[in-house]
């Protein structure tokens, strides 16, 4: 099986709501254990560990374990590949609206 790229992982990682909202509590914490995600979530521990581990392997989070609790933060380098890719169209963005000022401009000078 091959490596999938950072920026694959990464996006594939951020697709689904569920992960998306752990990830978010992630950041909103400064450190945040399993059980703590889990309460008042309305998914099972099990499955958060599932998606906890699949925002670690895309470097989205780090855990640190504390006897039988781990807690987990936010990595923020991880998204790193996505801010890259998205700075690519940040250039196309720029140049439209650079055009669109210049015509509205034109239009009401």
């Amino acid at each position: 099986m091959t490596q999938a790229a950072p920026i694959d992982a990464v996006m594939r990682s951020l697709a689904d709501p569920t992960r998306r909202a752990v990830f978010e509590r992630i950041v909103g914490s400064d450190e945040i254990s399993v059980a703590e995600l889990t309460r008042g979530s309305g998914v099972t521990q099990g499955a958060i560990s599932q998606h906890l581990k699949s925002l670690k392997q895309a470097g989205l989070v780090i855990e640190r374990p504390e006897g039988r609790k781990v807690y987990y933060r936010a990595q923020p380098e991880g998204l790193a590949p996505l801010v890259d890719w998205m700075s690519h169209y940040g250039v196309f963005w720029r140049e439209r609206f650079a055009s669109l000022r210049t015509l509205l401009k034109e239009i009401d000078p």
